[in-house]
């Protein structure tokens, strides 16, 4: 079953800091099976009052993997690194059953 991280990024603080996570993160991302879906794509509310300021959305095969990754020992620097830079939001998301 496929899971996704959906970020927000709220505001950035540190854009230096957020460029070096952008140029290290993706290597680790897909060691652990993620694809990136979007990073700051155009974001238009049809519904509601939520409106994304700039969206990131990794896919991963599984919640265990997204999980892996979000605690493994190879991310952690760049996690405390992006957490630094920036004000977001970020929840994990369990796709639907793989048919």
């Amino acid at each position: 079953m496929t899971a996704f991280f959906f970020f927000d990024n709220l505001e950035v603080r540190n854009p230096d800091a957020l460029a070096e996570y952008a140029e290290r993160v993706a290597p680790i991302v897909a060691h652990y099976g993620g694809e990136y879906r979007c990073v700051g794509g155009a974001a238009e509310a049809l519904e509601g009052e939520w409106r994304p300021t700039y969206p990131v959305i990794i896919e991963f095969p599984s919640v265990d993997k997204a999980k892996a990754w979000y605690a493994s020992d190879e991310y952690a620097p760049l996690k405390k690194l992006r957490l630094s830079a920036v004000t977001c939001n970020g929840v994990l998301i369990e796709g639907l059953p793989n048919a």
